[in-house]
């Protein structure tokens, strides 16, 4: 099976997140936990992750192989696209 890479971007903050994440931030995986990316955010991202490896979408989103999701921390707000990168 071919790996697919995932490309997660902070697009949009609120606040002063703990870990120094800011807008611009980028994480790579291919299935291994990206280096660096918070475990909540990255709990909170793992299913999307998943999904957009193995070839699947979101039916709410209207950008193909991508998605906007949320980490759970409700004080700083951090919004991260979550894309599949073209082979």
């Amino acid at each position: 099976m071919q790996r697919t890479q995932v490309r997660i971007t902070l697009v949009s903050q609120t606040g002063t997140c703990p870990r120094g994440h800011k807008v611009g931030d980028t994480w790579s995986t291919d299935g291994a936990s990206p280096g660096g990316l918070c475990l909540g955010a990255l709990n909170s991202l793992t299913p999307a992750i998943t999904t957009l490896r193995f070839g699947g979408s979101f039916p709410w989103m209207k950008e193909q192989g991508a998605g906007i999701f949320a980490c759970p921390d409700h004080v700083v707000q951090n919004v991260f696209k979550v894309e599949r990168i073209p082979a």
